[in-house]
């Protein structure tokens, strides 16, 4: 009776040992799948063309949320398009950032993947293209950036109109970049044909053109070299970091009496080795979330517009100064409009 007693209370340790283990694998594999879950994209890598590296923080939520590691790269609109061609793949998953024509003219050449997110319906139909080629982020306003200093050495008022620039006493006091570079340069041109009409808008590059020595070959430089003191007046994206430079170094952001913009768009590369990936950051960026980061760099004026009720720092935009603009051909029209623009320009334009 004592061995059949011990016989069973060693049977007995035996199956508490094994439920024990049954137990820990089970909670080992649920803990597993709740991780694998909650970022379903551990170990992939997200690549990135990006026109600045000011966004970090919204990439660096997208990894805490996904698991997938950004990696970016900075590149213009232009040599995005001709190296995509040229190679015959994409150099990255998604395209964040960049002027409406860029993306209009990578859809036109089928570079760029179709994909209508789930959080797109928040937005309005003017900032989203045809079949899901491309959405926008927000959107890039131009307006000045004044150096005070220089003009109260020369005596000069801070211009506030378009017009107040093409004054004589401005003269060769005014950066602009070359409109076949940047594109928000490109949509100043556009905008202000569409505000004031083609015969009118051409006679205004004119009489602007007087103004200006040269149309810089980077984006950055009218900001840069008004920053220091180069030149008076920079034509820019006016966005927080304007506002941020304005502060430190005496200067003045000014919102002009017309405002031109352009949506900032973000699409998927055809052919990308992470669509799903990047589907997924498409996802990420609408939420008010991603938004609420994004409003942070560019201020939420910007931003709201697309997604509604963004909260963010305000940068004070004068929504009802907006060009009614016509981006029907906005893309359809830019190289009878750049050709135009350099006969105006001569020899002054760097490329």
């Amino acid at each position: 009776m004592k061995k059949w007693y011990q016989w069973l209370m060693m049977v007995a340790s035996v199956v508490l040992v094994l439920a024990g283990c049954g137990r820990n694998d089970t909670s080992e594999n649920t803990a597993s799948s709740s991780e694998s879950k909650a970022q379903p994209f551990a170990g992939k890598t997200l690549n990135v063309i990006a026109t600045s590296d000011k966004y970090v923080d919204l990439f660096n939520k997208f990894t805490e949320q996904t698991g997938a590691k950004v990696e970016f790269l900075s590149m213009s609109s232009g040599e995005v398009i001709s190296r995509t061609k040229a190679e015959g793949k994409p150099m990255a998953d998604v395209w964040f950032g960049g002027g409406l024509d860029a993306f209009l003219a990578a859809d036109e050449d089928g570079l760029l993947e179709h994909y209508t997110s789930p959080n797109a319906s928040a937005v309005n139909e003017a900032y989203k293209g045809k079949d899901g080629a491309w959405i926008a982020k927000g959107l890039t306003v131009a307006g000045f950036l004044v150096n005070n200093k220089v003009l109260e050495e020369k005596g000069l008022p801070i211009p506030k109109t378009w017009d107040d620039l093409t004054k004589p006493e401005y003269k060769g006091l005014i950066i602009m970049s070359n409109p076949a570079i940047s594109g928000t340069n490109y949509a100043v041109v556009k905008g202000l044909l569409d505000a004031k009409g083609e015969t009118n808008g051409w006679q205004y590059f004119e009489k602007l053109n007087e103004n200006i020595d040269f149309y810089s070959k980077r984006g950055k430089d009218p900001q840069e070299k008004t920053v220091q003191g180069e030149f008076a007046i920079g034509i820019i994206p006016v966005d927080n970091s304007a506002f941020e430079v304005a502060k430190d170094n005496d200067l003045t952001v000014v919102y002009p009496d017309i405002i031109p913009w352009v949506p900032e768009g973000v699409a998927i590369f055809k052919g990308s080795e992470n669509v799903e990936v990047a589907k997924a950051f498409e996802d990420f960026m609408l939420t008010k979330e991603a938004q609420e980061i994004i409003a942070k760099v560019d201020g939420k004026d910007t931003a709201q517009i697309v997604v509604p009720d963004v909260k963010g720092l305000s940068l004070g935009l004068p929504e009802d100064k907006l060009i009614k603009e016509n981006l029907s051909d906005f893309g359809s029209n830019r190289d009878d409009i750049l050709a135009h623009f350099k006969q105006i320009a001569a020899d002054k334009a760097e490329e």
